[in-house]
């Protein structure tokens, strides 16, 4: 799957009692839809991902792929700074029906290069939907560095995108 157009991070809308929103969910998903959006991602860092349950986030993923009924794509927000818990996370949204997943390195560990290889594989390799890996150094302490990130695309077949923000123009220039 080509990544093409304009996606946007959802917000996870949450009611009075702290609850995530699941009409505003929706009401999100026909925003975009009827704007021409052309995916969505729920769960990345902007849906508040690493604050939310492992329930939560499933729930969040599941309302989504089923508001959107296939109408655009959605790209859901799978990474963790736990390998085991991005790749349960990654195998339910190819199980629920994305069309892709959204990975954020590791955040806190400052995994090495190596680590971060075998991090972004072990995902890959648990799914055959696209992989779009998300580097974002100011936020997880570690960039993904360009040899890593090459490796990555040609062991692994669907790591087919990245979502560069180390904030390198030299970094971005050679990928």
């Amino acid at each position: 799957m080509q990544f093409s157009g304009s996606y946007v991070a959802l917000v996870t809308p949450f009611d009075k009692n702290n609850r995530v929103d699941d009409n505003k969910i929706r009401e999100l998903v026909e925003f975009h839809i009827a704007n021409g959006t052309a995916g969505i991602i729920p769960c990345g860092t902007t849906g508040e991902s690493p604050t939310l349950s492992n329930e939560e986030h499933r729930h969040v993923i599941d309302v989504t792929v089923k508001a959107v009924k296939k109408r655009i794509k959605v790209l859901a927000g799978t990474g963790s700074n736990c390998t085991d818990e991005a790749i349960e996370m990654t195998a339910f949204a190819e199980k629920v029906g994305c069309d892709g997943v959204l990975v954020v390195s590791p955040y806190y560990n400052k995994p090495t290069q190596k680590g971060l290889y075998l991090h972004f594989k072990a995902i890959a390799d648990c799914v055959k939907i696209p992989v779009m890996i998300y580097n974002i150094a100011s936020r997880t302490a570690v960039n993904v560095e360009t040899p890593t990130l090459a490796r990555l695309v040609k062991e692994c077949r669907n790591i087919t995108a990245v979502k560069e923000a180390s904030g390198s123009l030299d970094q971005m220039a050679a990928l």
